[in-house]
């Protein structure tokens, strides 16, 4: 028992604080592509701050383009969906300082099994008296150089 007691505090102290701090947004983000893939709406929404908001960079043949999407629209598309949204995401960075935290990971998201396009995804969260909590999600798109493919 003491050697169980010794191991459990070795590793309590092992794990350098940061990395703890950093579990809590990263484990949001997560959650929140769970959610997804599941296609539960409400899920994804109870993550999210009450102010939230989505934003999508693209190039275009114009130049780069940039859209507002209302986070309503996104988890409405979610919910009416009748496929199967797996954004996987890789390289995670996470970054806190009191109750603010920074998550940037690469992603690919597959529609039904297929690879539909990659990026990056940008995530800034609120720490809230109900937790973390995502403020704003800001991605890239395109359909070259993806991991999944």
């Amino acid at each position: 028992m003491r050697k169980i007691w010794l191991l459990v505090t070795f590793l309590t102290f092992a794990i350098p604080a940061g990395a703890q701090e950093a579990d809590g947004p990263r484990i949001v983000v997560e959650e929140l592509f769970r959610a997804m893939k599941e296609g539960e709406a409400d899920r994804m929404a109870g993550l999210l701050h009450p102010e939230a908001r989505l934003v999508t960079t693209s190039a275009g043949p114009d130049g780069p383009r940039t859209s507002v999407v209302p986070v309503t629209r996104w988890l409405e598309s979610v919910r009416a969906s009748q496929r199967e949204l797996d954004e996987r995401i890789h390289g995670v960075q996470v970054h806190v300082d009191q109750g603010l935290a920074s998550v940037w990971a690469l992603y690919d998201l597959f529609v039904d099994g297929e690879l539909s396009h990659c990026g990056v995804d940008a995530f800034h969260l609120v720490r809230t008296q109900e937790g973390w909590r995502i403020l704003e999600i800001v991605d890239t798109r395109r359909t070259e150089g993806c991991a999944g493919s």
